[in-house]
């Protein structure tokens, strides 16, 4: 079954955006911080707590969720495909400036200088990482009390508090512009988008060299 797949002709016009692991990190990973914005959100609103309850099971349900969303980070180190995009993403070229002042200037026609990500993506990547981060720290903190003084822990509070607000706010801009490009959402979801989509808006992802690691197969059945 797993050949009959692989054998299976790719979708005419179309081209590989994502690998399989690189899409079940981004589900995972959207699957596990949406549960903990939302127990977040039922233990510190008190109307969403006392329609839910079970106070105690949603603090345990919010401390695990945290402590795994860095799991499926991890493990896709295992992909290659994904070590090469986390080395785009990792990584500021003049485009990226250009392509944020034109962003800003709301200059729709002149955002095409973008490779792979856009300067958008790659910034929204490296706050998720990072906020991912702190919550960890922040929140393991809290849990474990008594290995930290009171300073520390008072601290850890407010900061995974005020972070935690800026997150839900930075995830519904994420989703707001996700909504309003289907073609990217369906390259998350499928692996494949437009051909004419790809040159369109991200005009330079061919045109670059291959980030290290990346397969040469790939690149030669993309640009047929």
């Amino acid at each position: 079954m797993t050949r009959r797949r692989r054998d299976r002709p790719a979708p005419p016009g179309t081209v590989r955006r994502f690998t399989r692991a690189e899409t079940w990190v981004h589900r995972t990973l959207n699957t596990l911080m949406a549960v903990c914005v939302a127990s977040a959100a039922c233990l510190y609103f008190p109307p969403l707590a006392e329609i839910v309850g079970r106070r105690r099971l949603v603090v345990t349900v919010h401390e695990w969720s945290g402590i795994l969303l860095p799991v499926p980070l991890l493990l896709g180190l295992a992909s290659r495909a994904y070590r090469a995009d986390t080395r785009r993403l990792g990584r500021f070229f003049p485009h990226d400036r250009a392509w944020l002042r034109t962003a800003l200037r709301e200059r729709r026609r002149d955002r095409l200088h973008a490779g792979k990500f856009n300067a958008g993506q790659k910034l929204y990547a490296a706050f998720a990482v990072g906020a991912v981060l702190v919550m960890l720290g922040t929140g393991l903190l809290m849990w474990f009390p008594r290995l930290s003084p009171l300073v520390w822990r008072t601290g850890a509070t407010f900061v995974h508090d005020w972070l935690a607000l800026l997150v839900a706010a930075v995830i519904t801009g994420h989703v707001w512009f996700a909504a309003a490009d289907p073609e990217a959402r369906r390259g998350l979801r499928t692996g494949r988008v437009e051909r004419a989509w790809a040159r369109r808006e991200h005009a330079l992802w061919r045109t670059q060299p291959p980030a290290p690691g990346e397969g040469a197969q790939d690149r030669a059945e993309d640009a047929r």
